[in-house]
């Protein structure tokens, strides 16, 4: 239907519309449905690899809560939740927790400052181990999950 960013426009009887426009028109501002949401939203990613020469596989994942999010930041909780980890790097850039020059990946960083700073913005976070003989029936790994209190990857000295 062409109904990506194109506000190229078709003929319709006697006008010349743009189909992504009319359908903008008529559907409701996500901005301003996020307070008729409820529930929570879960973000992960299956990660498969090795770890000490070993196949391993873990889920990574963070959940976030609609109404808290509404509440404390005035946001939905699917656009809070993909602010929210480009704003803590930006934070552990600034304030000098990560340091590096040249252009970097986040996986270039150490990750127990940017989940600590992840639990100070009350991101429910936690991993899940996977693989052979655990899915569907995933074990918990001990690390907080969107039902726990959010806890530290690394309590500071």
């Amino acid at each position: 239907m062409g109904l990506h960013d194109s506000t190229e426009k078709i003929r319709v009887g006697d006008v010349s519309v743009s189909p992504r426009d009319v359908l903008a028109s008529v559907l409701p501002n996500p901005a301003k449905l996020g307070h008729l949401m409820h529930g929570k939203t879960c973000a992960g990613t299956w990660v498969r690899g090795t770890y000490d020469g070993a196949p391993r596989e873990v889920y990574l994942y963070h959940v976030a809560d609609n109404e808290t999010t509404m509440r404390e930041w005035g946001s939905q909780a699917v656009l809070w939740q993909t602010a929210v980890c480009p704003v803590v790097a930006l934070e552990l850039l600034c304030n000098g927790s990560w340091k590096a020059t040249g252009v970097r990946g986040p996986e270039a960083f150490d990750a127990v400052p940017f989940l600590n700073l992840l639990g100070d913005y009350s991101t429910h976070h936690g991993m899940v181990e996977m693989g052979p003989g655990l899915w569907p029936s995933p074990r918990p790994t001990g690390q907080p999950g969107w039902d726990r209190p959010v806890r530290r990857a690394i309590v500071p000295a």
